[in-house]
């Protein structure tokens, strides 16, 4: 029976080591040494470290593009060279590499393809990361006009195509504006809501402690510190208490009480100020409500339709796009009503093309007896007549009764 704590763990290394050798095998560097962590499943994870620690190498190693030297790596639970793992993850490099000649249309269809994801659901994926990214408006541009920011926003929506189980990004705000940064940071609490697990390796920490739930610190190659935000970013030495604007008086006061009873003083007393990100938005916010022109990359729509789990499965979908097409079923022909009696003998042989044989001429020769012809089908079964080779009028008369004398 597995181990359901097993069972949660998308990622786990115990004792991961990477060094990098020259031709002759002598080792250059330990990028690195011996780190043991856990993702588990439905968390934002964040790697840490300065320029050198480590992180890329971790980050590739996962994704199975380098090997490890020593240690233990699994993700789903299997080598990270499967191709059935690859094919869970998305993922976004530091940069951001696009074919320049190719629009934004092109390169999603183009990514689609390499996961073999059908026509129809490529096309609805396509139209929504685009609205979602806010780059709807420039979809029929080639890439290698844009700006760092709006390719950024191209390699998201690209890392997002197959709707992956294991989100691995690195720096994804790196080139994004402020608005940009928000709309990511929103949408990474929105995937990790719905149950995605998302690996974020940043240098900007203000992002990290937004949305992580668990972090790695490294240096060197080795974890220094790991464990929650709060239990990461707690000052134990200090207390915090806000209150509405205090007058000074009440201040002073309030530092006498500290001093008599917990022999402290106030260490600051000041105004909260608004953070530069908000205030930013709201300058951006006011400029659209006053419909200022912008060629650059526009404010992102909701999340996915399909990475909020709202659109259906892709199956239905094709069923439905089938039932549309297929033509209704043409109505069944109701066989005319056959007459009986003499009549029917006679409306047989005419319907039949039968006629009277002709006599043969006294100077032509016997021609030998044909052979045994086969009985006449019944008239129900006789075939229909040609257009124009019966006599309605004849039909008429017989039917009625009627016939010349």
């Amino acid at each position: 029976m597995a181990n359901p704590a097993a069972a949660d763990r998308i990622v786990e290394a115990v004792g991961l080591t990477k060094v990098f050798s020259d031709f002759w095998m002598r080792q250059k560097a330990v990028a690195v040494d011996g780190i043991d962590f856990e993702i588990r499943r439905d968390e934002i994870f964040g790697l840490l470290g300065p320029n050198g620690s480590g992180k890329s190498t971790t980050i590739k190693m996962i994704l199975g593009l380098l090997h490890k030297t020593r240690g233990q790596l699994l993700v789903f639970g299997k080598d990270p060279s499967d191709v059935d793992v690859k094919k869970r993850i998305g993922y976004l490099p530091e940069e951001s590499y696009m074919y320049r000649f190719l629009t934004p249309e092109e390169t999603l269809d183009f990514y689609a393809k390499l996961f073999g994801l059908e026509r129809s659901v490529r096309a609805r994926r396509i139209g929504e990361l685009l609205e979602m990214v806010g780059l709807t408006h420039v979809a029929n541009r080639a890439v290698g006009e844009f700006s760092k920011g709006m390719a950024r926003r191209l390699g998201i929506a690209q890392a997002l195509i197959n709707d992956p189980d294991l989100l691995i990004l690195d720096e994804p705000t790196s080139g994004l504006d402020p608005l940009g940064s928000r709309q990511v940071k929103d949408l990474l609490l929105d995937l990790g809501r719905r149950g995605k697990t998302i690996l974020l390796s940043s240098h900007n920490l203000d992002d990290v402690q937004d949305v992580c739930d668990r972090m790695v610190i490294l240096y060197g190659g080795r974890i220094r510190r790991q464990g929650t935000v709060d239990e990461l970013l707690e000052d134990t030495g200090r207390t915090v208490i806000t209150t509405p604007r205090l007058a000074p008086e009440t201040v002073a006061r309030l530092e006498q009480v500290l001093a008599s009873s917990q022999h402290v003083g106030i260490e600051r007393v000041a105004a909260p100020r608004q953070r530069l990100e908000d205030l930013f938005l709201e300058i951006v916010a006011q400029a659209r409500a006053e419909q200022a022109v912008t060629s650059g990359a526009q404010s992102g729509g909701p999340t996915a339709a399909f990475l909020r789990g709202d659109s259906q499965g892709d199956g239905a979908q094709l069923i439905q796009d089938l039932e549309r097409t297929q033509p209704a079923p043409a109505a069944a022909a109701v066989p005319a009503p056959v007459p009986s009696g003499p009549a029917a003998e006679v409306l047989s042989e005419l319907v039949g093309g039968a006629a009277p044989a002709a006599k043969p001429a006294a100077s032509a020769p016997a021609s030998p007896a044909p052979a045994a012809a086969p009985a006449a089908r019944p008239a129900a079964l006789a075939a229909p007549a040609k257009p124009g080779a019966v006599d309605q009028s004849v039909i008429d008369d017989l039917l009625s009764g009627g016939g010349g004398t």
